[in-house]
């Protein structure tokens, strides 16, 4: 069993977190001796799950949703395995975003670096043909899924 602050430093969560986790209901079967709460391995186990639902974008009153599906039993497997194929989903096109931006900061990142090394930009005058292939790669890369939706 862990105290509401041993959880709060493992989770790098303010105990006022814990505690409105608690008053929402997320945290079901939560023991209480005397008044402080009490965690247990099933309480660590939801707060991981609570956690990892909360970065990939769901709200608090669709997770509590989710927590109450886990309550109510087997009948719920198939939302609960929805929900979670949404939320991957979201987490990949997050992920796909994030990737088009690190291109194009790479391509800028050669593109500028290139200019300090020549004092010039001369070197793009007819982008992409005119690059190096290492520059042709990145500028391919930075440019390719706008160009797709132009």
């Amino acid at each position: 069993m862990y105290t509401i602050g041993q959880v709060s430093q493992m989770f790098d969560l303010p105990m006022s977190t814990l505690r409105y986790y608690d008053k929402m209901g997320l945290l079901p079967g939560l023991a209480r001796t005397s008044g402080p709460r009490r965690f247990d391995e099933e309480q660590l186990e939801a707060l991981r799950v609570i956690e990892c639902l909360k970065r990939s974008g769901l709200e608090i009153r669709d997770i509590k949703k989710f927590m109450d599906w886990c309550q109510e039993g087997p009948g719920t497997y198939a939302d609960r395995l929805e929900l979670f194929r949404k939320q991957r989903r979201e987490v990949d096109e997050k992920i796909a975003e994030l990737e088009r931006t690190r291109a194009m900061l790479s391509w800028k990142c050669w593109y500028y670096g290139k200019a300090c090394e020549q004092g010039n930009e001369d070197f793009a005058a007819n982008l992409p043909e005119d690059l190096p292939e290492d520059g042709r790669r990145l500028w391919y890369a930075a440019h390719s899924k706008t160009d797709e939706n132009a």
